[in-house]
C-alpha cells in the first residue's frame, strides 16, 4: 500500500464509529494490548473515501458494506499530530501525523460476527461494546482531541440512533485546551 502524505506530512486515512442500534459503538484493543481505539487506516491512491471505508471495516473487523447503512460523515479533515517518538524519521515522504475523515456507519442487525484477523498483521485482538462517548476517554491521548471533534459533530446523527447525551467529563475534555485542525459540518449518507 502507497501512503497519501500531504506537502505538510499528513497521512490521509478515514475513521470509522461502528454503532449498534442500542446506541452503543465498537471499540477495538490494538494488538498486544496496545490501548483501545476505533477502526480506522489509511486511504489508497486513486481510493474514494468510502471505498477507503469499506476495505479498513472488511480488514480491522471482518465486515462487509453490506452489514452497515452509513449514517454521514464529518465534513473537514482533522488532523493530529504524532508525537515525536512515533515519527518515523527515516521514511520518506516524512509522516508527522494523521488527516482524518470520520464516518458513522450503523450495523443493519446487531448479531454481527466479527473477524479480527482477516490480514497478517491484524490491528485489534480484543473488542468491546462501549457507551458512545467512551472512546474519547479510553483512547491514547494524542488521538484525543480528534476523537472529541468527530463524536461531537456526528452526535446529531447518533442521537437519532440512541447515543445519550454527553456526560460532564466529555465536556470537561472537549473544554481542556485540546487542539485539531478543521472541523465541519456533519453530512448525512447517501
Amino acid at each position: 500500500m502507497s501512503d497519501i502524505i500531504d506537502a505538510e506530512g499528513f497521512r490521509a486515512n478515514v475513521g470509522i464509529i461502528l454503532m449498534r442500534g442500542d446506541g452503543r459503538v465498537f471499540l477495538g484493543r490494538r494488538t498486544g494490548g496496545r490501548g483501545w481505539q476505533f477502526p480506522q487506516g489509511g486511504m489508497r491512491a486513486g481510493e474514494a473515501d468510502e471505498q477507503s471505508v469499506f476495505r479498513e471495516l472488511h480488514e480491522e473487523v471482518g465486515l462487509t458494506a453490506d452489514q452497515v447503512m452509513l449514517v454521514g460523515h464529518t465534513g473537514e479533515w482533522m488532523r493530529y499530530r504524532l508525537p515525536a517518538r512515533y515519527v518515523r524519521r527515516r521514511s520518506h515522504p516524512l509522516c508527522i501525523g494523521q488527516k482524518q475523515r470520520w464516518f458513522l456507519l450503523a450495523l443493519k442487525q446487531d448479531d454481527v460476527h466479527f473477524e479480527l484477523t482477516t490480514t497478517t498483521e491484524p490491528e485489534f485482538d480484543e473488542w468491546r461494546w462501549v457507551g458512545y462517548w467512551e472512546p474519547a476517554r479510553e483512547v491514547i491521548e494524542f488521538k484525543r482531541p480528534v476523537y472529541v471533534q468527530a463524536l461531537t459533530e456526528l452526535a446529531p446523527l447518533a442521537m437519532a440512533r440512541g447515543a445519550p447525551p454527553a456526560p460532564s467529563w466529555f465536556c470537561e475534555l472537549a473544554d481542556s485546551g485540546t487542539e485539531s485542525a478543521s472541523g465541519g459540518s456533519a453530512a448525512a449518507g447517501e
